[in-house]
């Protein structure tokens, strides 16, 4: 299948000026490896009435490196897995406050599968909880990708790449960075949420093999007093949980073939270690989703009938027939809990 990449790549972003205000960063302390970007009541304000119609549709979708090289795969790559487990967490998923609405599709259907990126046709808990990130660089440059809301304790995140939240030449975060869950051809469902918060790890933008550092939370404000996940529901999220099961993705993806960003897409599959760069901790499937997808969810006990499952990863990085995602340890869990406070 022809690739089309994915994620955003630090000459790209660096290219075009994707740099911002250090007033912005927090860096966490000594020992942290915690990067927090933080935002104003007043610049949650700006971000909201920022996003037009007009700006959303201009916003370029996120283009990521192939894992088998570029700025993506440094030379220099440790030859092992840097070690990052511990004991398994599991939160549950937050039920869909509307579910009893939802008309779902034949619950005994099994779908095939997949080895391209195929439409999401089917309801449930999934359609609402995926949606689009946009963001702008400091030059004004607008970016879109995906995310899926988490269940946590503030009802209030979501999981997403790291390359959505963070300039990896620069170490500074984005700006006017809002969430729309359930996005549709330019519609709002439910809403658009702000970011208060968003959570890296620094290892991201140090570590020689940062792939393996490509997730993110964002803490998002009420909406008209509302939460993001008493809205919408969220997934249940693992971490330090077991590998090579099959698992779901889902994402924007930028082509004609996937809609150009404006539908939800889908893949599935049974996942296997990277072996494409010594070092890698990720885990992946044999299907591509393209630029826009970056940070979408990956799912393990995923639920077809209920649109419901676990994440255990975000899209990060993909060669030509396979998209993978760092696996969700002890680092994840730290960003994790820091961003369900509050």
């Amino acid at each position: 299948m022809r690739r089309t990449a994915v994620l955003v790549s630090a000459l790209t972003l660096a290219a075009l000026g994707t740099t911002l205000s250090p007033a912005h960063a927090e860096p966490g302390p000594i020992h942290d490896d915690t990067q927090v970007t933080s935002f104003s009541g007043q610049e949650q304000d700006a971000a909201l009435e920022f996003w037009t119609t007009a700006r959303l549709r201009a916003a370029k979708d996120v283009a990521v490196t192939p894992a088998t090289g570029g700025a993506a795969a440094p030379s220099a790559a440790p030859s092992s897995a840097p070690a990052d487990d511990g004991p398994e967490l599991t939160v549950p998923p937050i039920p869909d406050p509307a579910l009893a609405a939802d008309r779902l599709a034949d619950p005994a259907r099994v779908s095939a599968r997949a080895s391209s990126p195929t439409a999401w046709k089917r309801g449930g808990l999934i359609r609402k909880t995926s949606g689009k990130v946009f963001f702008q660089s400091a030059e004004g440059t607008l970016f879109a990708c995906s995310a899926t809301v988490a269940g946590s304790r503030n009802k209030s995140v979501v999981l997403t790449a790291a390359h959505c939240v963070v300039d990896p030449a620069t170490g500074k975060g984005y700006r006017k960075w809002v969430f729309i869950p359930g996005y549709a051809h330019g519609r709002r469902p439910f809403g658009t949420f702000t970011a208060q918060k968003l959570f890296h790890p620094k290892r991201y933008v140090t570590s020689g093999s940062r792939d393996n550092w490509d997730f993110a939370f964002a803490r998002m404000r009420k909406l008209d007093g509302r939460t993001l996940a008493g809205t919408v529901g969220a997934q249940g999220i693992r971490f330090n949980s077991p590998t090579g099961r099959h698992v779901h993705s889902f994402g924007y993806g930028g082509t004609p073939a996937e809609g150009n960003g404006e539908r939800l897409n889908h893949c599935q599959g049974k996942e296997h270690a990277d072996p494409t760069r010594p070092g890698s901790t990720m885990w992946g499937i044999d299907c591509v989703q393209s630029f826009g997808a970056s940070g979408g969810g990956f799912l393990a006990g995923f639920k077809e009938a209920t649109g419901s499952g676990y994440l255990v990863g975000n899209i990060s990085v993909g060669n030509g027939t396979t998209e993978f995602h760092p696996r969700l340890g002890n680092e994840a869990k730290k960003l994790y809990r820091k961003a369900s406070r509050g």
